[in-house]
Protein backbone atom coordinates (compact mmCIF):
# COMPACT_ATOMS: atom_id res chain seq x y z
CA UNK A 1 0.00 0.00 0.00
CA UNK A 2 1.04 3.22 -0.84
CA UNK A 3 1.79 5.41 2.36
CA UNK A 4 0.05 8.91 2.27
CA UNK A 5 3.38 10.76 2.86
CA UNK A 6 4.55 9.14 -0.82
CA UNK A 7 1.27 10.19 -2.20
CA UNK A 8 2.22 13.75 -0.69
CA UNK A 9 5.23 13.92 -1.97
CA UNK A 10 4.36 12.86 -5.65
CA UNK A 11 1.84 16.09 -5.60
CA UNK A 12 4.81 19.01 -5.00
CA UNK A 13 5.88 21.18 -7.54
CA UNK A 14 8.53 19.76 -9.66
CA UNK A 15 10.61 21.12 -12.50
CA UNK A 16 10.62 25.12 -13.51
CA UNK A 17 9.21 27.16 -11.66
CA UNK A 18 5.81 28.78 -12.30
CA UNK A 19 4.30 25.59 -13.25
CA UNK A 20 1.67 23.34 -11.32
CA UNK A 21 1.76 19.63 -11.10
CA UNK A 22 -1.49 17.82 -11.47
CA UNK A 23 -3.26 17.53 -8.38
CA UNK A 24 -2.48 14.91 -6.21
CA UNK A 25 -4.59 11.80 -6.59
CA UNK A 26 -3.76 9.50 -4.14
CA UNK A 27 -6.89 10.54 -1.40
CA UNK A 28 -7.96 6.47 -1.67
CA UNK A 29 -4.89 5.24 -0.91
CA UNK A 30 -4.41 6.32 2.84
CA UNK A 31 -3.73 4.24 5.67
CA UNK A 32 -6.71 3.22 7.37
CA UNK A 33 -6.71 5.70 10.12
CA UNK A 34 -6.91 8.52 8.04
CA UNK A 35 -10.17 7.58 5.76
CA UNK A 36 -13.19 9.00 6.28
CA UNK A 37 -16.81 7.83 4.78
CA UNK A 38 -19.25 9.71 2.92
CA UNK A 39 -22.80 9.29 1.94
CA UNK A 40 -23.55 10.46 -2.03
CA UNK A 41 -26.94 9.88 -2.79
CA UNK A 42 -27.66 10.60 -7.03
CA UNK A 43 -31.59 11.74 -6.85
CA UNK A 44 -34.27 10.99 -8.54
CA UNK A 45 -33.54 13.33 -11.86
CA UNK A 46 -29.86 11.95 -11.83
CA UNK A 47 -31.30 8.42 -12.16
CA UNK A 48 -33.74 9.35 -14.45
CA UNK A 49 -31.15 11.82 -16.84
CA UNK A 50 -28.81 8.54 -16.76
CA UNK A 51 -25.91 10.57 -14.80
CA UNK A 52 -25.06 8.64 -12.42
CA UNK A 53 -22.23 6.63 -14.11
CA UNK A 54 -20.54 10.25 -14.31
CA UNK A 55 -20.76 10.88 -10.96
CA UNK A 56 -19.43 7.80 -10.04
CA UNK A 57 -16.52 8.43 -12.26
CA UNK A 58 -15.33 11.70 -11.29
CA UNK A 59 -15.25 10.25 -7.63
CA UNK A 60 -13.38 7.05 -8.88
CA UNK A 61 -10.64 9.78 -11.12
CA UNK A 62 -10.41 11.35 -7.28
CA UNK A 63 -8.77 8.26 -5.96
CA UNK A 64 -12.06 7.27 -4.16
CA UNK A 65 -13.52 3.78 -3.03
CA UNK A 66 -17.17 2.71 -3.43
CA UNK A 67 -17.56 0.60 -0.44
CA UNK A 68 -21.57 0.42 -0.76
CA UNK A 69 -23.78 1.46 -3.46
CA UNK A 70 -27.55 0.60 -4.15
CA UNK A 71 -30.49 1.47 -6.12
CA UNK A 72 -34.19 1.77 -3.98
CA UNK A 73 -37.32 3.60 -4.16
CA UNK A 74 -37.37 5.93 -1.45
CA UNK A 75 -40.49 5.96 1.21
CA UNK A 76 -41.42 9.54 3.47
CA UNK A 77 -40.10 7.67 6.31
CA UNK A 78 -36.40 7.20 5.21
CA UNK A 79 -36.44 10.76 3.85
CA UNK A 80 -38.21 12.07 7.22
CA UNK A 81 -35.30 10.69 9.08
CA UNK A 82 -32.65 12.06 6.39
CA UNK A 83 -33.73 15.14 6.09
CA UNK A 84 -34.92 16.05 9.66
CA UNK A 85 -33.19 19.07 10.34
CA UNK A 86 -35.45 20.66 7.28
CA UNK A 87 -39.36 19.42 8.23
CA UNK A 88 -40.40 22.29 9.06
CA UNK A 89 -39.52 24.58 6.44
CA UNK A 90 -41.46 25.56 4.09
CA UNK A 91 -40.22 23.58 1.08
CA UNK A 92 -40.06 20.55 2.57
CA UNK A 93 -43.72 19.06 1.35
CA UNK A 94 -41.99 19.64 -2.06
CA UNK A 95 -38.82 17.45 -0.93
CA UNK A 96 -40.29 14.77 -0.07
CA UNK A 97 -42.43 14.62 -3.45
CA UNK A 98 -39.06 15.29 -5.49
CA UNK A 99 -37.17 12.38 -3.39
CA UNK A 100 -39.74 9.95 -3.70
CA UNK A 101 -40.39 10.22 -7.37
CA UNK A 102 -38.20 7.67 -8.73
CA UNK A 103 -35.21 5.78 -7.82
CA UNK A 104 -32.41 6.73 -5.47
CA UNK A 105 -28.85 5.99 -6.22
CA UNK A 106 -27.54 5.58 -2.73
CA UNK A 107 -23.45 5.23 -2.36
CA UNK A 108 -20.79 5.35 0.29
CA UNK A 109 -17.04 6.36 -0.57
CA UNK A 110 -14.44 6.13 1.04
CA UNK A 111 -11.11 7.86 1.14
CA UNK A 112 -8.51 10.59 2.98
CA UNK A 113 -10.30 13.77 3.42
CA UNK A 114 -13.61 12.24 1.61
CA UNK A 115 -16.02 14.14 3.18
CA UNK A 116 -14.21 17.82 2.80
CA UNK A 117 -13.47 17.07 -0.70
CA UNK A 118 -17.47 15.89 -1.80
CA UNK A 119 -18.34 18.50 -0.66
CA UNK A 120 -16.09 20.65 -3.16
CA UNK A 121 -16.75 18.15 -5.86
CA UNK A 122 -20.74 18.37 -5.18
CA UNK A 123 -20.36 22.31 -5.11
CA UNK A 124 -23.24 24.74 -5.48
CA UNK A 125 -26.19 24.21 -8.40
CA UNK A 126 -24.33 26.99 -9.96
CA UNK A 127 -20.69 26.37 -9.53
CA UNK A 128 -18.85 25.62 -12.67
CA UNK A 129 -16.78 22.67 -12.62
CA UNK A 130 -18.69 21.01 -9.81
CA UNK A 131 -21.43 18.17 -10.06
CA UNK A 132 -24.03 20.45 -9.02
CA UNK A 133 -22.79 23.10 -11.73
CA UNK A 134 -22.23 20.76 -14.52
CA UNK A 135 -25.15 18.30 -14.09
CA UNK A 136 -28.31 20.17 -12.29
CA UNK A 137 -30.77 21.88 -14.39
CA UNK A 138 -32.60 24.01 -11.62
CA UNK A 139 -31.92 24.55 -7.53
CA UNK A 140 -34.58 22.12 -6.48
CA UNK A 141 -33.19 19.39 -8.98
CA UNK A 142 -29.76 19.26 -7.69
CA UNK A 143 -29.04 15.60 -8.74
CA UNK A 144 -27.33 14.60 -5.75
CA UNK A 145 -26.63 15.23 -1.86
CA UNK A 146 -23.25 14.87 0.07
CA UNK A 147 -22.92 14.90 3.81
CA UNK A 148 -21.94 17.90 5.52
CA UNK A 149 -19.02 16.50 8.13
CA UNK A 150 -18.01 13.52 9.38
CA UNK A 151 -20.71 13.02 12.08
CA UNK A 152 -23.65 13.72 9.48
CA UNK A 153 -21.93 11.57 7.31
CA UNK A 154 -21.91 8.52 10.24
CA UNK A 155 -25.42 8.89 10.97
CA UNK A 156 -26.48 9.58 7.21
CA UNK A 157 -25.17 6.18 6.08
CA UNK A 158 -26.94 4.07 9.44
CA UNK A 159 -29.71 5.65 7.87
CA UNK A 160 -29.38 4.13 4.01
CA UNK A 161 -27.40 0.86 4.95
CA UNK A 162 -26.68 -2.00 7.24
CA UNK A 163 -23.39 -2.58 8.48
CA UNK A 164 -23.01 -5.37 6.69
CA UNK A 165 -23.60 -3.56 3.55
CA UNK A 166 -20.63 -2.23 3.72
CA UNK A 167 -17.84 -3.59 1.82
CA UNK A 168 -14.06 -3.51 2.73
CA UNK A 169 -11.81 -4.13 -0.23
CA UNK A 170 -8.20 -3.91 -1.50
CA UNK A 171 -7.67 -2.40 -5.64
CA UNK A 172 -6.00 -4.87 -7.44
CA UNK A 173 -4.82 -2.04 -9.71
CA UNK A 174 -3.65 -0.02 -6.55
CA UNK A 175 -0.20 0.21 -7.28
CA UNK A 176 -0.05 0.66 -10.69
CA UNK A 177 -2.92 3.64 -9.84
CA UNK A 178 -1.38 5.30 -6.87
CA UNK A 179 2.40 3.95 -8.14
CA UNK A 180 5.45 2.27 -5.77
Amino acid sequence: MVSLGRCLARSLPRGQPGLRPPRPRCYGSAPPELREKTLVLAKPDAVQRRLVGNIIQRFERRGFRLVAMKLLQVDQGLVDRHYQELRHKPFYPALVTYMTSGPVVAMVWEGYNVVRSTRAMVGDTDSVGTIRGDLSVHISRNVVHASDSVETAQREIGFWFQRDELVDWESRDRDHTYGP
